[in-house]
């Protein structure tokens, strides 16, 4: 006979496999009377899990949806279609990205090795369309996950474009998914500063053990303040418009935060940017309202540019 503790695990993988087991079914499969059986129920419930019964000739138990999730018991196949799963989940725009994370940080603690073997041989094996795919190791996620929410002390290696590594010490904060790319916003202990950090070009260090009172984030957004940064960063031109739209109507259109001021009801003067000043103009003319350029001579010579092309696209068709 099974020690207790063994038995009821083994009733609840039972429970969760089928619909619904008569007392005689379950006492066989596990080698107990059906009184026992009746008792492992009772404790079952006890714990939190919502068996039903029906009694009669014709009866069984079954699990039910109860008010709270318990635990679950799966199988090594299961195991690792739920790792895969979740490593999938994190690399898509479906809202759970980072809960995913902490959820596949969760199961591969407590996978045994040859399962994470399965789960490395999987990834490593599969191929997807270029442009889906996160740039990086689903393993440095997982560490940076498990750190923000142990509210532990990171360590790791940057590195930034045509730079050398560096050593970095952070209390990581949030992480953020944008497009394909994950971005930490973390505060920077040797620079006593917040920053924002690229998952790709981190290379995690060992855990620290050290953990951290979590700070108050300088924004109620913090999806909208990292993001504002990453933009802010990688500006190479820089502009100040004129649009005559009301700002409400501008910031619905726009796809990054940016910082627009509104002058009045039917105008507002707009900050942005970008590497390409000839495709931030070709841009600007699809928010569907005239804009004028106030500071900003690249984009000015864009547009200049820009309505020479159209100009030649019209070619001589007569216009209205």
């Amino acid at each position: 006979m099974l020690e207790t503790s063994a038995r009821l695990l083994e009733l609840l993988s039972l429970l969760q496999i089928r619909r619904d087991w008569t007392s005689s079914d379950l006492a066989g499969r596990l080698g107990v009377s059906t009184r026992t059986v009746r008792s492992d129920i009772g404790k079952l419930r006890a714990l939190g899990y919502p068996v039903d019964a029906r009694p009669g000739v014709a009866g069984g138990y079954w699990l039910a949806a109860g008010t709270v999730m318990p635990p679950l018991l799966l199988d090594d196949d299961e195991a690792v279609a739920v790792a895969v799963g979740l490593g999938a989940v994190a690399t898509w725009q479906f809202g759970v990205a980072e809960t995913s994370l902490t959820a596949l940080v969760k199961l591969e603690q407590v996978m045994p090795a040859q399962l994470r073997r399965r789960v490395a041989a999987i990834r490593e094996a599969t191929s997807v369309v270029p442009g889906t795919e996160a740039p990086l190791d689903l393993s440095a996620l997982g560490v940076v996950a498990s750190a923000i929410r142990g509210h532990e002390r990171l360590r790791f290696g940057y590195t930034k474009p045509g730079g050398p590594e560096e050593k970095r010490h952070t209390e990581p904060q949030r992480l953020v998914s944008w497009g394909p790319l994950w971005y930490l916003f973390a505060w920077d202990l040797d620079r006593d500063d917040w920053r924002v950090f690229r998952v790709d070009r981190m290379v995690p260090g060992a855990p620290t053990g050290a953990r951290f009172r979590p700070r108050t984030i300088p924004a109620d957004d913090v999806v909208r303040h990292v993001v504002r940064r990453i933009v802010r960063a990688g500006w190479h031109y820089r502009a100040l418009v004129l649009v005559r739209a009301p700002a409400a109507t501008v910031a619905a259109k726009l796809v990054i935060p940016v910082d627009i001021e509104e002058v009045d009801d039917a105008s507002c003067r707009v900050e942005l940017g970008s590497d390409d000043p000839d495709a931030l103009a070709l841009w600007l003319t699809q928010l569907g309202a005239d804009v004028e350029v106030i500071e900003g001579e690249e984009l000015a010579l864009a547009f200049d540019r820009l309505a020479a092309r159209f100009h030649r696209a019209a070619g001589g068709m007569p216009t209205s």
